[in-house]
């Protein structure tokens, strides 16, 4: 009975060494570190490989950033003037071609209005009439002022007699050889004399005031028709087109036969006394740019100064004018036309952080661009804050350190991805 108990209460060994079920924990642990490997220390970003020859990379700089613009600009006259015409009618010569040198007063087309001429015979005629009126007015006035002379010598005549006969009457009457009747009626014809003589005055007064009046209208009428008719006399000079001033028959469109109406533009004189060079400027710089600015251009080696003298507000197709006047020397030949690259001074010089013009602007905005590690074998994305530019350059503000070495190149083929290999081509 107790070798069976003995039996049961035996001790069994442990097993030493891995076994099967600690392959399984060994394994899921190697998965959990890998995961929390991945999740926290491993690369994700997107990459790209792109063959490093095919790139265009600039190194950042720091230097003197000059704040200008590189625009064409046009030589023009200093000066262009309308031919404008101040009198209709048809052209009948065209003494001066397109392109001569002018003197002032030269005649350059010679019109014909027959309208105009009949305009002045009408005039003329109507003038003719007028002065004939006003001599046959004086003469009547003339003749009514020696008329009123006359009655009133008459009437002197008459008052001196009637005064003599009253004074008599005065002295018969005292002595009763006369009636009273007769005496009072030789007063009355007396006084009747007096206020005849004052009414005839008054006449004559009134008659010199409204003579001189009526003479003077009609002076003033005459002067008036005389001065049209002297307007009338320069439109007919008018249809002789002259040159205002000295300088260059730049255009001239009326061909012979042709009606010109009144006002009509039939050209333009260029003044050649001096030279300015116009511009069509990017939209981008209209509030930049303004008059006084400086610029430069170049020509045979030689640099020339312009100022910007008028900036025009109107902006047509994404662009605006200026006009630049030279301010000292002007190139020799120079002819209107010609076409110069201006260098035009926005701002003054300043040390900035630098990177060359390139297309990877056109894809990044100035808002990023793709860096070089030190090894230059990839490139990562940074963002960046760019300023103004120039030609050349771009004006880093923050996110790049000079030294620092970038793709300037365009991004299109880069799609979004954040990181760029960079490998040999074969």
């Amino acid at each position: 009975m107790d070798t069976p108990r003995e039996t049961m209460d035996k001790v069994i060994p442990k097993k030493k060494g891995l076994q099967k079920k600690h392959f399984g924990y060994i394994a899921l642990g190697a998965v959990i570190i890998l995961l929390i490997y991945l999740a926290f220390f491993s690369d994700r970003t997107s990459t790209y490989k792109v063959e490093k020859d095919k790139l265009i990379i600039e190194t950042v700089t720091e230097e003197q950033f000059n704040d200008y613009i590189t625009v064409p600009g046009t030589v023009e006259p200093i000066t262009t003037i309308k031919l404008d015409a101040q009198e209709g009618g048809r052209v009948e010569e065209k003494v001066i071609e397109e392109g001569s040198m002018v003197k002032k007063g030269d005649v350059i087309l010679r019109l014909s209005n027959p309208d105009l001429y009949l305009a002045i015979l009408t005039s003329e005629g109507d003038l003719g009439f007028r002065e004939n009126q006003l001599r046959q007015t004086q003469i009547s006035m003339e003749q009514e002022k020696l008329q009123i002379k006359r009655e009133l010598v008459t009437l002197k005549f008459n008052i001196d007699r009637l005064s003599r006969n009253y004074k008599q009457n005065g002295v018969l009457i005292k002595d009763n050889l006369i009636s009273k009747e007769e005496f009072i009626r030789s007063k009355e014809d007396l006084d009747a004399a007096n206020q005849s003589k004052d009414l005839y005055m008054e006449r004559m007064k009134t008659d010199s005031i409204f003579r001189s009046v009526n003479i003077q209208t009609m002076q003033n009428d005459l002067l008036n028709m005389r001065k049209n008719l002297a307007l009338v006399r320069d439109r007919v000079k008018n249809l002789n087109v002259t040159a205002p001033v000295d300088g260059q028959l730049g255009l001239l469109t009326p061909e012979i036969g042709q009606q010109i109406n009144r006002g009509e533009n039939m050209g333009q004189l260029n003044v050649l006394t001096s030279y300015k060079v116009t511009a069509q400027i990017d939209e981008h710089y209209i509030d930049r740019v303004r008059t006084q600015l400086d610029g430069t251009l170049e020509r045979q080696s030689n640099k020339f100064n312009l100022t910007v003298r008028r900036v025009y507000p109107e902006v047509r197709n994404g662009t605006f004018k200026i006009d630049m006047i030279f301010r000292d020397t002007m190139p020799d030949n120079i002819r209107t036309g010609q076409t110069y690259y201006i260098s035009l001074q926005l701002g003054q010089p300043k040390v900035s952080v630098l990177v060359p013009i390139g297309g990877f602007f056109q894809e990044t905005g100035g808002q990023w661009i793709f860096v070089l590690d030190p090894s230059e074998t990839f490139a990562t994305k940074r963002n960046i804050s760019i300023g103004r530019k120039n030609p050349k350059y771009y004006e880093v503000l923050e996110g790049l350190k000079p030294g620092e070495k970038v793709i300037v190149s365009g991004y299109e083929t880069f799609g979004k991805n954040e990181k760029l290999i960079l490998k040999k081509s074969n």
